[in-house]
This record gives structure tokens, C-alpha cells and sequence, in this order.
């Protein structure tokens, strides 16, 4: 339930189109509505602008069917992160509107094209090639929450020239997403470049010593530029979302 279904329902009843009855029943699960095993919070979309996103990871196809079942009747856009393939196939049969995108485990139901609400342009950076499927989680979700998006891939500092032929892109951006396993630099050199935020999204790309990303993390939470926040490992997905909210933040 966003704000302007919630003032659509409110003016219909001032002018004597709704009754007072049926707005009650659109509105009996405003705040959340329990399905036994989920508890769905129809009210974020009031609170926090966007809806509750589906961690599909843990899940079954049927109990992701059944949320997002519920979900459809209140909002425009319903994602789905964490999402195997097999998943995939049974929830697009269910809605069959549905888009899935298999490297980066996402899938999404938009029922019109969002609308560009962010004040300035996102743009998603990965180290390496290996790094896309995370950074391609962020970039569908800061797409999806009305964002002016942008992304170039595999600009790592193993060939860090490849990074600087994209110096202009990168200065022009509100704000910057920097995906990268390995050691994790990659974000305090593009940090040391702009003075917009630098969300730095660590992987679990990496040999044995990376610890599946915890040698990308450390070196992103010891970074030497200040204009950098650090998500967690994989977590393209809040990468996405922060950098939405970071954009949206004059707009509000």
C-alpha cells in the first residue's frame, strides 16, 4: 500500500464513490497481514517508500508464490532476491508478468515502468567479470526504486587503465556502488576520485585466503578514503537500496 493508493482510496470516499465499508475491507491489512508462515508488511511501502523485497533464499517456491499472491493486490513492484532457478520457473508460471534474471538470482514484478524519483545517477561498478552477479542484484534495485542507473564491468585493479577511460562517467555520478572480491581495492581507488558516496559492496570472489570475502570486507572497512560505507559480503542488494535512499534524499 503506497501513498497514492492510500490517497486514491481516501478521495473516493470524500466524494461519496467508495463506501466506507469497502475501504475498510481495502485497508484491513494495512499494517501486516499473517499467512501463517509470513507476516507480510503491507505498511512499508507508507513507511519507507518501497515494498517489502522477498529473500527467496530458504524458501519454497510455494510459500514465495503465496507472499507474493498476497503482495500483488497492494503494490507496483514486487522483488524477489536469492532466487535459484528452479524457484524461478515455478513462480513465473504463477506470474507469468514476472521477469527473472538468472546471474543475479533476481526476479521482479513491475506493473509499470517505474518512475525516476532519484535527484541523480547511480552507478554500479564491479572489479571483475566474476563480481557481476552481485553487482547486477544492486543495479536491478536501484532500477527498480526509480533511479537514473548506469554500470561498468570489469575495471579491477589488476588493468586499473581500464577504470580511468570511465573517469567522466564516474565524476558525473550521485552515487557510486563498487563491487569487488579478491583483496577488495577497487573502491578506495574510485573513492580517491569523487566526492560522491562510495557504497563498496564486498564478494566472495577469491582464493582460499580471501575467506570467501572476508578479505574484501576487512580491506573495505580499513580504507584510507572517507567517503566510503561498507555493505556486506554479497549484499548487492543492500548496496541497491542505500544508494536509492542516498539519491532520494533531496527529493524526500
Amino acid at each position: 500500500m503506497n501513498q497514492d493508493k492510500l490517497t486514491q482510496i481516501l478521495s473516493r470516499v470524500a466524494k461519496g464513490a467508495l463506501s466506507v465499508k469497502d475501504a475498510q475491507t481495502r485497508l484491513k491489512h494495512i499494517s501486516f497481514e499473517n499467512i501463517d508462515y509470513a507476516k507480510i508488511d503491507h505498511h512499508r511501502s507508507l513507511r519507507k517508500g518501497f515494498p517489502e523485497v522477498i529473500f527467496g533464499q530458504g524458501k519454497t517456491s510455494d510459500q514465495i508464490i503465496g507472499i507474493m499472491g498476497k503482495m500483488i493486490v497492494h503494490e507496483d513492484t514486487i522483488l524477489v532476491t536469492r532466487l535459484e532457478k528452479k524457484k524461478a520457473v515455478k513462480v513465473k508460471k504463477a506470474f507469468q508478468k514476472a521477469e527473472y534474471f538468472e546471474d543475479a538470482r533476481f526476479l521482479c514484478i513491475q506493473k509499470k515502468e517505474p518512475e525516476i524519483t532519484g535527484t541523480g545517477k547511480v552507478l554500479v561498478i564491479s572489479a571483475g567479470t566474476s563480481d557481476i552477479p552481485v553487482a547486477k542484484e544492486a543495479f536491478l534495485t536501484a532500477r527498480a526504486m526509480g533511479n537514473k542507473i548506469e554500470s561498468i564491468f570489469d575495471v579491477g585493479v589488476a588493468g586499473i587503465h581500464r577504470l580511468f577511460a570511465h573517469q567522466e562517467q564516474i565524476m558525473n555520478a550521485a552515487v557510486i556502488i563498487v563491487v569487488a572480491g579478491m583483496e577488495g581495492a577497487l573502491p578506495s581507488v574510485v573513492a580517491g576520485m569523487v566526492k560522491a558516496p562510495v557504497i563498496a559492496v564486498p564478494t566472495s570472489i577469491g582464493y582460499g585466503t580471501s575467506f570467501k570475502g572476508m578479505a574484501a570486507l576487512l580491506g573495505m572497512l580499513n580504507s584510507c578514503s572517507s567517503n566510503i560505507a561498507v555493505v556486506n559480503i554479497d549484499n548487492g542488494f543492500g548496496a541497491g537500496f542505500m544508494a536509492s535512499s542516498i539519491n532520494h534524499v533531496s527529493a524526500a
